[in-house]
């Protein structure tokens, strides 16, 4: 699957603040980058750091006035479709290093007040058919709106409120699979589909030996998304952080598939 990414950010800064962003597309095994640009219009250098767990590129900019950036790429992402309930259960004491952390609670992934939920819902499964029941239960479960879960919510207030963007979906299968003993992380991506256009948050799972790409609001699947960054949560994730403050001006998202020649 080849992807066009185009993206668009405009803001206005009312006094100077220091910008981190994160739009660059990572370089992966499975999505090789075929054509990449980013612009950024600032009177300072840029400064580029590297990504959570080594993936992606976050840059340093800033933000006087105004600021902004432009980014486009192409990406071929290759990447075949998994069947997660294929995947038997990892005992946690076996687990890899690099993911030890990714089973335990963070600010927005409240796993720890989520155990006894997943005990009593999902009596019975594991590994690869609870990864998948707890798929199931959050797209069935949430309504996608725009209009539901405060800005800064985590996991439990989108559990309580029973609605979301796609980051809420991503926060409670994070956290629901955390307190079923399933290590996961919270991944920024592209995608085509995504309604509305914008960036897009999923979840990764550690099953059978790697990370499997899952979208619990079912808009995109694993073979047509290109990461951008991995984290424990949002936080980690973000496509801008300010450090001060910023009015948008505009800003636009947008991903389409590729012909193969194209």
């Amino acid at each position: 699957m080849r992807l066009s990414i185009n993206v668009h950010l405009d803001y206005a800064f009312p006094e100077p603040a220091d910008v981190l962003l994160q739009v660059e597309a990572a370089a992966l095994t499975d999505q090789r980058i075929e054509v990449e640009s980013l612009l950024i219009r600032s009177d300072h250098p840029i400064r580029a750091v590297m990504g959570e767990e080594g993936i992606g590129q976050r840059c340093w900019a800033r933000g006087e006035r105004r600021l902004v950036a432009d980014y486009h790429a192409i990406i071929d992402v290759d990447r075949p479709a998994v069947d997660l309930a294929a995947f038997g259960p990892t005992p946690v004491s076996s687990l890899p290093a690099e993911t030890i952390g990714y089973l335990l609670p963070s600010r927005y992934c409240e796993s720890d007040r989520f155990e006894h939920f997943v005990r009593r819902q999902f009596a019975g499964l594991s590994g690869g058919e609870l990864a998948l029941a707890l798929v199931d239960w959050v797209q069935k479960s949430l309504e996608y709106s725009a209009a539901a879960t405060e800005p800064r919510g985590g996991a439990l207030a989108t559990f309580a409120e029973r609605r979301g963007v796609c980051r809420d979906y991503a926060h409670l299968l994070v956290a629901l699979a955390r307190a079923a003993e399933i290590p996961a992380r919270c991944v920024a991506v592209y995608a085509p589909g995504v309604d509305p256009p914008d960036f897009h948050a999923v979840a990764e799972l550690w099953l059978g030996g790697a990370w499997r790409l899952v979208d619990a609001t079912g808009m995109a699947t694993c073979a047509d998304m290109a990461r951008v960054a991995v984290g424990r949560d949002a936080t980690d994730i973000a496509f801008m952080t300010i450090f001060g403050t910023a009015q948008l001006i505009a800003q636009t998202v947008a991903v389409r598939r590729l012909a193969a020649d194209g």
